[in-house]
């Protein structure tokens, strides 16, 4: 295992620019492109969050931790990164994944417990435990052997002493971070990228003003702060302090601006988000495909 993100596969093979996974994605459309005509989906980010939402449910009664959660969510990311969904079922996906994941982050499930988490949450039909051990080979394949992730929240736990962060400012920075899965954000950045973002926007934000979601003049506001970082005056102490230890630092300033504005992106089209809209587009190519037997 890396013990450093700088030495991992994670930042050596899994880590692109927008441009790279734009074209990924785009070569694997154009491949497939009779099925992407036959079956639109979704904007991305919605998929994003239904299946978040759905990995969520499996994973509650199960009472399976927040990282391995997250671990899975970058796992069929990356997965979907090289596949075409429409070629497969997103249920024995998701939840081939989080077996995975848990086994990864050492506490693995029984196969038959997922198994009937993904029924219950789907009312999917496969009954055989057989399928998700195929996909499982399938997922570990296409991420070629390269499970170990990196996640932001260590970054975050260390920074949370330097920075003094109250608790209430803590549990919403980690909320920002478990939002960051449902964007491209973790095939695009850094581990503490995502955790300055987050810490950063905690502080602007503050926690009494609401979440990320009902506070777009505080996101744009954070946006604002960032640029001032080469001099601007008459910010908070606190979120000065900040700002002037980000531009003192060797961190990436534009890179936390793209994190921030990835971020406010999200919470814009998670307005318009509705679970029956995704649920029935990919039952349709689900079904027609046959995929579910």
């Amino acid at each position: 295992m890396a013990s450093s993100y700088w030495e991992s596969t994670q930042r050596k093979f899994w880590t692109f620019t927008k441009q790279q996974l734009a074209q990924e994605r785009m070569k694997i459309e154009e491949s497939e492109r009779n099925l992407v005509n036959l079956y639109p989906l979704p904007d991305r980010r919605h998929l994003s969050i239904y299946f978040s939402h759905q990995l969520a449910k499996m994973a509650r009664p199960l009472t399976i931790r927040q990282q391995a959660l997250a671990t899975a969510q970058v796992y069929v990311r990356r997965f979907y990164a090289k596949v075409e969904i429409r070629r497969t079922n997103p249920a024995l996906v998701l939840a081939t994944a989080l077996y995975l994941a848990c086994k990864m982050e050492e506490c693995p499930q029984h196969i038959r417990m997922v198994l009937a988490e993904a029924r219950h949450c789907w009312d999917a039909s496969f009954t055989d435990i057989s399928k998700i051990g195929e996909c499982e080979f399938t997922l570990i394949s296409e991420m070629n052997s390269q499970l170990i992730l990196h996640h932001p929240y260590r970054s975050l736990a260390e920074m949370q002493t330097h920075f003094q962060l109250t608790q209430e400012e803590n549990a919403l920075a980690w909320s920002i971070i478990n939002d960051h899965y449902l964007t491209d954000l973790p095939l695009l950045h850094a581990p503490h990228v995502i955790a300055i973002t987050a810490m950063f926007l905690a502080v602007v934000l503050k926690p009494t003003q609401g979440g990320p979601r009902e506070n777009a003049a505080g996101m744009n506001n954070a946006i604002q702060a960032l640029g001032n970082a080469r001099g601007g005056q008459g910010m908070q102490a606190r979120v000065q302090k900040l700002v002037d230890w980000l531009a003192e630092s060797s961190v990436d300033m534009e890179a936390v601006v793209e994190c921030t504005q990835e971020l406010i992106s999200l919470y814009e089209v998670w307005e318009s988000y509705t679970d029956k809209t995704c649920k029935d587009q990919i039952a349709k190519f689900v079904k027609a495909r046959g995929l579910d037997k």
